[in-house]
């Protein structure tokens, strides 16, 4: 039996709403710029973007259950559910579980996945979330924007990936500068 993409889809959209679609979106077209030249399994990939998050959505998310932990467990539930053969699973399972830290043996779509991920936090759409989260508490979300902009970038091995991060990471504190200056640091 085919995994049934239609339904991921809207599965996906139904656990995380229009934000967890539209995140794996971004995640794709990032993973097809960061691996473009590269050889990977773009099913095994494309599956795990649209499950990688599955374990924060509030249908599935667990307290004190690190969210890529129980992403993994439901994406095996699911994937063993429809039918999904052993060797796609395994990969699959292995980019859920290993999209938030790193390791000298993880495939390469492990690798793409995480980097799209890692990169999704930084540059314009990174600030938003952040801002957003906190709306109430500019400075927490001004230093926890800092603080991506220091360590993320560091976890980076794909040369495009590193290029595209040293891009975004110029943008960020050009606007984080004018941030600080029109505000006069009341923030």
């Amino acid at each position: 039996m085919a995994i049934d993409q239609d339904e991921i889809i809207r599965l996906t959209e139904d656990y995380g709403g229009q934000w967890g679609l539209n995140h794996t979106r971004r995640l794709l077209a990032l993973i097809a710029t960061i691996g473009e030249g590269l050889t990977y399994d773009p099913e095994a990939v494309w599956i795990a973007a649209h499950l990688h998050d599955w374990g924060a959505y509030p249908a599935w998310a667990e307290k004190d259950v690190d969210h890529a932990v129980r992403s993994r467990q439901v994406a095996e539930v699911f994937l063993t559910q429809n039918g999904c053969r052993a060797e796609l699973k395994a990969l699959v399972l292995e980019c859920i579980e290993f999209h938030h830290v790193g390791g000298e043996a993880l495939s390469l779509e492990s690798t793409l996945l995480r980097e799209a991920d890692i990169l999704d936090f930084l540059g314009v759409v990174g600030v938003l979330r952040d801002f957003s989260k906190n709306a109430r508490d500019l400075r927490k979300a001004y230093t926890i924007t800092r603080g991506r902009l220091k360590s993320l970038p560091g976890l980076l091995s794909l040369p495009k990936a590193k290029a595209m991060a040293e891009r975004r990471v110029a943008e960020t504190e050009e606007l984080l500068g004018r941030f600080e200056k029109d505000s006069f640091g009341y923030f």
